[in-house]
């Protein structure tokens, strides 16, 4: 491992990290591990960290109530303690015994959640105190860390004493106290106090012969004596034996216990670095909570792909000024290993480099990085900055040698898992000079195969980019229109430093302006304004593919929903064919029984008019009747066609919540459905087939089905937060929706869905439900001190 320069903490305002986790511990024993951070080249040792941190923000966010007191540093107590026949007072015993306690429920904690937090058990878990010693120690010490009266019997027998002789002392000395006020010897309101631990009453100093007994004390003007009466005086020496022998039998205890201390300081010391590691681990969760941070995991090899990545110290001073951080999606791989950054002063390049740097320092530290959750992280066994915090009036040749010394060390040490950062390359003396050097040392830096990120306003180094395999241009955003910063990195293109646009909006004179432009040249005024024209361009035309890309999607799901209906269509129409001639064949077979049944009739009686008349008027009542059927199936209301044969890739609704899904699987009469990002499954008779288009209707649909409500009602009763507290996945899913559309309908544009934290399975729900409806603008996690993690605050369009 290989730092570079000693102060790299500092450059990278990791000192300001320490602190800011430092702060977040509830004890000196946490505090001391966050002094000890160090940079990590190993991956599993970096992945433990992080994982440990993980668990711990899952304990955070489930509300399972750990144990956070108690996490003082008793060591100087137990080294008193070594000292044999020496014995700690109740005030220091009490606090170990709060240590005790916090690591007695640490274990209990654990061992009943093993499998929820695997990794905090296996490396926490296994401490444990020994029950004899803390069992002494409360059934000696109360909880405000005072001995229990009855912690021997002896002191219990001294304390009902001391009880009994105060009871007496105090019925005496009032009973004098009375008498001497009776008779004018004390000063109005007198009371009875106690001086030297003995009663005493306050008698007028011309008096004091008036009353038997010993002066203790006077007050300030001497007008005022405080007498112990000698009716009290041997009430009162008893008393004073008797705390005498308090404290005789006290000690006793406490040199018991302090022996127990002893023989168990070895645990206690293993207990002792346990909390601090655990303290440390619950401020690490803290700040990745308070900074919206993730725990990645790290592989082995060396890479950057990073995505919303956001410097956390400048985000909090932001934040303090009421102003949004830009975030930055940053890649380094194999193919493009140098970042090579343009773009104008004040445009956010510095910032670009240092986030690059904390970010990488933090995680190779096993701190939470603050980068969205895609974001995958590689390490880097050294790390090499030449970053100046400051300008200052020093002069050129001071300056320039500064980072070519840098730079020396650089290219002696840096190898193919370096990670460097260059601000400002090959300033600080002549350009065509600074110029030529920065690109030879940008050239054996690409030839070292290391990593790295470079910030420069030299053309020849844009242009060597674009040459060189392994360099990438890239370029802070800039508003030609308005001639403001974007502070967004895009990677792939080098930047302009826009240096005649602005000083034209400060207010330079143009004619001086178009002076700077001839001597600048004019080919070189032409490729800024071809970099800003290209820029547009490139942007209009990539929304215009998004939109082509949307109608294609459009267009093949309404050719999918008519081949659907086609096969449909195809399938019904064959079994409507198929079930007609078979009733035609019955009803043909009917007729001809019929009709041969009549033949014979008449062939019987041999042509009897009588019945011959009748076997024709039951064939003309069987031909009514056939015609009559015949007129009523033609008449008759179309039948209901069922649902399709639902099959897996089908969308389909559940009936009773109207949420919609699609079929990952079919089991027996049960459908596997996902529903918001998650897999639930239904009846098969619970369901029924939509086409793709009913499928993607949301918001819009939704608010128009909504007519002939009364609106001034809706807006009266509608609440502002929606609970779906233990609501059942499918269901939540239809809340949400109905919800977020009657928000929308009544035009307010925030509003809030209580979830509960619990292990964070509604909440994504909640989130994945929220991101496919387009009218939701940004899903973000109430402030920690309103409900955090368990209200998911919506901001919806105007």
């Amino acid at each position: 491992m290989n730092l570079y320069p000693k102060e790299i903490e500092v450059k990278l305002s990791f000192d300001k990290v320490k602190e800011i986790i430092g702060a977040y511990c509830l004890g000196p024993l946490g505090e001391r591990f966050v002094d000890r951070l160090t940079y990590s080249t190993q991956a599993d040792k970096i992945n433990e960290w992080l994982n440990q941190t993980r668990e711990f923000v899952y304990i955070l966010t489930s509300g399972e109530g750990f144990p956070n007191a108690n996490y003082e540093d008793v060591t100087p107590f137990l080294k008193q303690a070594e000292v044999p026949g020496s014995f700690l007072d109740v005030e220091e015993l009490y606090e170990i015994k709060g240590v005790l306690e916090t690591l007695s429920k640490v274990h209990a904690f654990f061992e009943s959640r093993t499998e929820a937090y695997p990794v905090l058990s296996q490396r926490l878990g296994s401490v444990r105190v020994d029950g004899h010693l803390l069992a002494a120690m409360q059934s000696k010490i109360d909880e405000k860390g005072e001995l229990h009266d009855d912690a021997s019997p002896e002191l219990m027998r001294i304390r009902a004493s001391i009880a009994k002789c105060q009871v007496r002392a105090r019925t005496a000395v009032n009973k004098i106290l009375k008498q001497a006020g009776d008779h004018g010897y004390t000063p109005d309101g007198a009371t009875l106090t106690i001086r030297d631990g003995r009663l005493v009453i306050p008698v007028l100093a011309e008096h004091k012969r008036h009353v038997r007994g010993f002066v203790h004390d006077e007050s300030a003007t001497g007008q005022t004596v405080f007498l112990e009466p000698a009716e009290a005086l041997e009430i009162n020496n008893e008393l004073r034996e008797l705390r005498y022998a308090e404290r005789r039998e006290i000690i006793r205890i406490l040199t018991a216990l302090t022996d127990l201390v002893r023989m168990h300081q070895e645990d206690i010391g293993r207990g002792l670095r346990m909390l601090g590691v655990l303290d440390f681990i619950q401020a690490k969760a803290r700040f990745a909570q308070a900074f919206d941070c993730i725990c990645p995991q790290v592989s082995h090899t060396q890479k950057i792909e990073w995505k919303q990545a956001r410097h956390p110290i400048l985000e909090q001073a932001l934040q303090e000024q009421g102003r949004s951080i830009k975030a930055l999606d940053i890649v380094l791989s194999s193919q493009e290993r140098i970042l090579l950054v343009s773009g104008p002063n004040a445009g956010g390049k510095s910032v670009c480099l240092k986030t690059i740097g904390l970010i990488q320092y933090m995680v190779q530290c096993g701190v939470p990085v603050s980068v969205d959750e895609e974001s995958k992280f590689g390490i880097f066994d050294s790390m090499f900055l030449d970053i100046g915090d400051e300008q200052s009036i020093e002069n050129d040749l001071s300056t320039y040698s500064s980072h070519l010394t840098n730079m020396k060390f650089f290219l002696e040490h840096t190898t193919s898992k370096t990670l460097f950062l260059i601000d400002e390359f090959g300033t600080g003396t002549e350009p065509q000079f600074g110029g030529a050097i920065a690109e030879v040392v940008l050239l054996e830096l690409a030839k070292s195969k290391a990593y790295g990120a470079i910030t420069t306003h030299y053309g020849n180094l844009k242009k060597l980019a674009d040459q060189v395999n392994g360099i990438v241009n890239a370029a802070m955003k800039y508003d030609v229109k308005h001639l403001e910063p974007l502070y967004e990195l895009e990677i792939g293109k080098p930047g302009s430093s826009f240096a005649l646009e602005i000083a034209g909006k400060i207010g330079l004179d143009k004619r001086m302006l178009d002076k700077a432009k001839k001597k600048a040249g004019v080919s070189h005024v032409q490729f800024d304004r071809l970099l800003s024209e290209l820029e547009a361009e490139k942007n209009a035309i990539e929304k215009q593919k998004k939109e082509i890309a949307a109608k294609d999607r459009r267009l093949n799901e309404a050719i999918k929903d008519y081949e659907d209906l086609k096969r449909f269509l195809d399938k019904k129409k064959t079994e409507v064919l198929k079930e007609a001639k078979l009733e035609a064949a019955r009803v043909i077979e009917a007729s001809n029984r019929r009709v041969e049944s009549t033949i014979k009739q008449i062939q019987e009686s041999k042509a009897d008019k009588k019945r011959v008349q009748a076997a024709r008027e039951q064939l003309t009542a069987h031909k009514d009747k056939l015609s009559t059927e015949a007129q009523k199936e033609k008449t008759k209301a179309p039948v209901a066609v069922v649902d399709p044969v639902i099959a897996i890739g089908d969308k389909v609704k559940i009936k009773a919540s109207g949420a919609a899904g699609e079929v990952v699987a079919i089991k027996g009469k049960q459908l596997e459905l996902t529903l918001g990002g998650l897999t639930s499954r239904v009846k098969l008779k619970d369901v029924e087939k939509i086409s793709s288009k009913e499928f993607k209707k949301t918001t819009d649909d939704r608010v128009q089905q909504m007519t002939g409500i009364d609106l001034n009602a809706k807006m009266a009763h509608f609440n502002m937060t929606l609970d779906i507290r233990g609501v059942r996945a499918e269901e939540a899913i239809g809340k949400v929706e109905d919800y977020i559309d009657e928000a929308l309908l009544l035009g307010h544009p925030e509003v809030r869905i209580l979830h509960g934290k619990g292990h964070g399975v509604l909440r994504e729900l909640v989130r994945n439900v929220l991101r496919e409806n387009r009218k939701v603008v940004q899903a973000t996690d109430e402030h920690v001190e309103r409900g955090g993690t368990g209200i998911t605050v919506v901001t919806l369009e105007d």
